[in-house]
């Protein structure tokens, strides 16, 4: 190599430069900048190290429903994942949306239908690469924005646990199209690479996901139990859910009072709601809490790296998923004063409405304004048991019945102010606290199997299977 060539990558080893040869293209013969970023092709060679095959070898890909079906959702039924769905890695925690059986049986929908060993990757949006298993067999379908992967050659929990790795993610993200909404094709889905791993890596990596799996129902079933409690004190009953159409009511006691004409904000199920809860000490959410709001810079911010934006979409009771929506911290003056801290609830009044969860530490993100921060201030009640009512019925039917009749939900400031929230003996509240805690402690051990499990699988692609064995057998509390 001459002088002029060793000077010449030289200057070329410190910019986002990257020389490719014409006959080196892919099959697209994409030139986009973007296509060749430099830690692309870095982490494409490594894989390329070990022995590989494409994704089309080993899975069939297809995507799912391309037909409108928004008039045929409804309360109950099979459930129909969407993009916004998949920030589990286990597809059946998603708090879908449900479509008749009626629906979901036409013969346009069977090529949608779901299988236990599916993996589910977003392709369209914003949330691009995201993925969940299809863990048992359920009844169930998705939508367009979702590609169904069906594997043949390789264990499920090995291909979900992979996708979560750098080196499938890196594939993923550079193989995106479009401009203000980028997509990924099915088609470039079956060129990605994807290790050749042994039958004994493979058990190992499907030992980690099924101990995940297992911690997963132990959180839900001891969430689910600490709401079971809750109502029981109440002694809830199924009037609660009385759906009749019916309702008589003077002028005095709905318009004079509410100023509301629309006749679902008077169902009988939200009659009999404040009839069974106002039976015990309440007292209204503005009277527990400090309420504040969040900001709402505008999408014309947004950007791939700088501070966490979290959004509705991001947020579930169970936690918060890893935000795609970045903020530059030069962006909103005074950022650190947006910042989420400790017992902080973060309630959606836009969209989803309703939902609530309470955050263990400090975060160093900023939420969107559809979120509103919630701090206790009273000693009446605890944070942790204020949430659990706040995601259940009696809070949600009160949700509903304040943003109904919208298209787009939206849930006022001063209608969440008024919320009635009962109040249990303290005694109570900290024995569910406790059940909510060790709930959440289960999902915290659930991440750090899964954490693990891709560590061990990027480990296999650097340095071999048996150190990445070496390093799975080392517990570290897991």
């Amino acid at each position: 190599m001459g002088y002029d060539e060793m000077r010449y990558k030289e200057l070329l080893d410190g910019l986002e430069v990257s020389e490719i040869q014409l006959s080196d293209l892919e099959r697209t013969h994409r030139i986009d900048s973007e296509f060749y970023r430099k830690q692309f092709i870095e982490d494409y060679e490594i894989l390329e190290n070990v022995d590989n095959v494409t994704f089309s070898k080993v899975m069939e890909i297809s995507d799912g429903n391309h037909m409108s079906i928004s008039n045929d959702f409804c309360e109950k039924g099979v459930p129909y994942y969407r993009g916004q769905d998949i920030y589990s890695f286990f597809i059946e925690n998603a708090n879908s949306v449900k479509i008749t059986r009626e629906a979901f049986e036409r013969g346009i929908m069977r090529r949608s239908h779901l299988q236990r060993g599916d993996v589910l990757i977003s392709i369209v949006g914003a949330i691009i690469g995201n993925s969940s298993l299809v863990y048992k067999d359920i009844e169930a379908t998705c939508s367009c924005k979702l590609a169904i992967l069906r594997p043949k050659g390789i264990l499920p929990e090995v291909l979900a646990t992979y996708i979560k790795s750098r080196y499938a993610q890196s594939q993923i993200q550079r193989y995106r199209r479009g401009g203000s909404q980028t997509g990924l094709i099915v088609e470039d889905i079956g060129t990605l690479k994807i290790p050749e791993f042994s039958i004994e890596f493979q058990n190992c990596i499907k030992d980690y996901i099924d101990k995940m799996y297992l911690l997963i129902e132990k959180s839900v079933s001891l969430m689910s139990n600490a709401e079971t409690i809750m109502l029981r004190n109440f002694q809830m009953d199924t009037t609660l859910y009385d759906d009749s159409r019916y309702v008589e009511k003077s002028f005095s006691s709905s318009f004079g009072t509410t100023s509301r004409l629309d006749a679902e904000y008077y169902q009988k199920k939200y009659d009999n709601l404040f009839e069974q809860i106002n039976r015990y000490s309440t007292r209204r959410l503005e009277e527990l809490v400090d309420i504040r709001k969040s900001v709402e810079p505008g999408s014309e911010f947004y950007i791939d790296e700088g501070v966490p934006f979290v959004r509705v979409s991001d947020l579930t009771k169970y936690g918060i998923s890893e935000p795609s929506i970045k903020l530059a911290k030069s962006t909103i003056k005074n950022l650190d004063f947006f910042y989420s801290r400790k017992d902080t609830i973060l309630l959606s009044k836009d969209g989803s409405v309703g939902i609530a969860y309470k955050l263990e530490q400090d975060a160093n993100f900023v939420t969107s304004s559809a979120l509103l921060h919630l701090s206790v201030k009273s000693s009446e009640i605890l944070p942790d048991y204020l949430t659990l009512v706040l995601n259940s019925e009696i809070v949600r039917l009160q949700a509903e019945r304040d943003s109904g009749g919208s298209i787009i939900q939206h849930w006022k400031l001063s209608e969440i102010e008024k919320v009635i929230i009962p109040i249990l003996d303290m005694t109570i509240q900290k024995q569910l606290s406790n059940d909510i805690r060790k709930s959440f402690g289960c999902r915290k051990l659930a991440k750090d199997i899964l954490d693990k499990a891709v560590k061990i699988v990027e480990i296999a692609i650097e340095q071999g299977e048996e150190k990445a064995l070496c390093f799975g057998m080392k517990d570290e509390g897991i």
